[in-house]
């Protein structure tokens, strides 16, 4: 086999898993536990704090095997070393993704010194804002993985913070938004926090303009540089901005947006949380870095998770994947992972240019628990189409009465065992009859209270939702879905596709305004026309 040339041992183990899948097709997932009471200790995994359960998805022993030669394969080990030692791993950008350096402040590699001196700044940034107590409010404008990241840690940690600061998060360029995130602030109080690689995002700028505005408004046009903050690789616009250098946070090229949290990006969340809690977030997220970095990929969190994930998309057929955080605090997690997954993964063409020739990134949705089990929980038990779930909860209690944490978790428990089990038709003709029932109406209820079970799910049960825990989270998703593009050959870093609508946009804009252009559709250019007439209309 390894006298094969890569592509066709490639093809040779996809080949394999199609085989296998045919032979176990039949299989129901509670026969497979019926079969083996070991099952939990044989498909799940711990490492500091963590517990990563795979179990209930539809796998055996040969599953798992067929999918560590698929890893072996496609080259897993070389891409995640070729990851660390800083390689052009986004081809098409001609660029390394060193997001890992970011938080590994012992290392010497490239770029290193550079980030220790920025955690310096921002820890004497993150001072002297908390000790003088000038802000009670922190703005944080951005878009995407200059928002998303901060957002999330901020929402999970901030219950940690206690220091008086309130954050909020403005990234869409809807003006009802920037209303939302200044009503009721006092600008005397409030510090805007601009984050954007080129400082010319348009949402962004957009965004920040208008706080610029509003602040100049309010205190005066010398009052823009104490209540601005910038982190940007751009730092000439930072400045021409009206932020002075002192304020200014370096972000750099080898730092992907939806990968920058680690960063001076993170800025926000270090005033709202501490410099010490941020760094022990880079201490978590480090720690799993040296376990995906060590670990053998059948020991791997990262790399199980992704070849599950990778055996559901691909040999079972699932096009799309629920996340369901059993905690408040990871609220904004889905939204998070929509971006590190699908805008990572979303590709239709290989590293090298050509068609991929099989499904890539799944859609990623979710809604913490239990509010999701009211709303579309009767699709993943019921729905003709299986969505793998992940469920991710803290065994720890948070915030809050403690007495709700075990309601709270025996909720997950139950929905994840339920969609594993199911309940075939005499389990729900017994339940019917016990309730009285007369045979008529079980026969015309039978059908609507069977459930097909045999639904996959993962389960990811943290210690405790602290700063550690919570970076050993987001890094595990992380290298999970790196892990995914090596799989499927495609460049997880780049985002061409997110491109298109940016350079069409300043079009369209121009053909809002009135400006006659050639080259639109008779839907792009009949929707401006209406807009402009309800806009001449409401003027006059």
């Amino acid at each position: 086999m390894s006298s094969l040339p890569a592509s066709r041992r490639l093809d040779t183990a996809w080949r394999s898993l199609e085989r296998h899948r045919a032979r176990i097709a039949h299989v129901h997932l509670r026969a497979l536990f019926a079969a083996d009471p070991k099952r939990f200790a044989r498909f799940s995994l711990a490492h500091d704090g963590i517990v990563l359960d795979y179990s209930k998805n539809r796998i055996t022993a040969e599953t798992v095997k067929h999918l560590l030669a698929l890893a072996r394969a496609a080259d897993v080990e070389g891409w995640r070393r070729r990851l660390f030692d800083g390689a052009l791993v986004n081809a098409s950008e001609g660029r390394a993704a060193l997001h890992p350096a970011l938080r590994d402040r012992t290392s010497r590699s490239k770029g290193a010194s550079a980030v220790r001196a920025t955690l310096a700044k921002m820890r004497d940034f993150v001072a002297d804002v908390r000790s003088g107590k000038r802000f009670r409010h922190v703005v944080h404008i951005g878009i995407g993985g200059s928002l998303l990241g901060p957002e999330l840690a901020c929402e999970a940690l901030a219950p940690l913070g206690e220091t008086g600061i309130e954050v909020r998060f403005l990234s869409n360029v809807d003006g009802t938004d920037f209303a939302r995130a200044i009503r009721g602030l006092d600008a005397a109080h409030t510090l805007f926090v601009v984050v954007s690689k080129t400082f010319a995002t348009a949402e962004t700028l957009a965004n920040a303009h208008a706080a610029r505005d509003w602040i100049a408004a309010k205190l005066g046009e010398s009052a823009i540089a104490r209540h601005f903050a910038a982190v940007t690789a751009a730092r000439a616009r930072a400045e021409a901005f009206g932020i002075p250098p002192r304020s200014v946070f370096e972000l750099w090229d080898w730092v992907g947006g939806r990968f920058s949290l680690w960063s001076a990006a993170g800025l926000s969340c270090a005033l709202v949380l501490g410099q010490d809690r941020f760094e022990e977030m880079l201490d978590g997220a480090h720690a799993l870095d040296t376990h995906f970095r060590t670990a053998p990929l059948g020991k791997n969190l990262p790399v199980l998770l992704a070849l599950v994930g990778v055996w559901n998309a691909n040999i079972l057929g699932f096009r799309a994947r629920a996340v369901i955080p059993y905690d408040s605090r990871l609220k904004r997690l889905p939204a998070y992972l929509q971006q590190l997954e699908m805008e990572s993964n979303g590709k239709s063409v290989t590293r090298e240019g050509r068609p991929v020739g099989r499904a890539t990134s799944p859609v990623v949705f979710g809604e913490s628990g239990t509010d999701a089990q009211h709303a579309f929980f009767q699709l993943l038990h019921q729905g003709p189409h299986p969505v793998p779930v992940d469920f991710i909860a803290a065994a720890e209690p948070g915030p809050g009465p403690e007495a709700q944490r075990p309601i709270l978790l025996a909720n997950m428990l139950a929905q994840s065992e339920a969609l594993m089990r199911g309940r075939d038709a005499a389990e729900a003709r017994a339940e019917m009859q016990k309730q009285g029932l007369a045979a008529a109406e079980i026969r015309r209820l039978l059908p609507h209270r069977v459930f097909a079970g045999n639904r996959p799910s993962t389960t990811i049960l943290l210690r405790r939702l602290d700063p550690f825990h919570f970076g050993l989270l987001l890094a595990l998703y992380e290298h999970k879905t790196f892990v995914e593009g090596v799989l499927w050959g495609v460049n997880s870093f780049d985002q061409w596709g997110v491109e298109l609508g940016k350079q069409l946009a300043d079009g369209t804009a121009r053909l809002l305004k009135g400006d006659k252009m050639e080259g639109h559709d008779s839907s792009t250019a009949g929707l401006a026309r209406q807009i402009r007439a309800w806009a001449a209309a409401r003027r006059s």
